[in-house]
């Protein structure tokens, strides 16, 4: 397995409530899907949210965080985080709002 299924499991759980959710197999990871748009995800090293890149600073300035470089270059409005960093319900739940509110300014797929 190329992540792991516990912290897919908490990020399912903090996901629970939103309509529209699909999970893909991506990048050797599993994504979240809202409404067809990628908003999180669990892969080998931790975790992914895409916050867009007007919110990318509020997201960095959490401990725990920093950019998404999962090809060797930066991924701009997406971060990452260690799966230590998960066990923080206060900065999983930010780094997810941030993400939500991103994706909903999105256009319809």
């Amino acid at each position: 397995m190329a992540y792991d299924e516990g912290a897919a499991e908490t990020m399912r759980e903090d996901l629970a409530d939103l309509d529209g959710l699909t999970e893909r197999r991506m990048f050797g990871g599993l994504c979240f899907l809202w409404h067809g748009h990628m908003l999180c995800g669990i892969h080998a090293r931790g975790a992914m949210y895409r916050v867009g890149k007007a919110s990318e600073p509020a997201a960095l300035a959490i401990p725990g965080a920093r950019p998404m470089d999962f090809t060797g270059r930066k991924m701009g409005g997406i971060i990452e985080t260690d799966l230590e960093v998960l066990a923080d319900d206060a900065a999983r739940a930010t780094w997810l709002g941030l993400a939500k509110n991103f994706v909903t300014t999105l256009p319809p797929k």
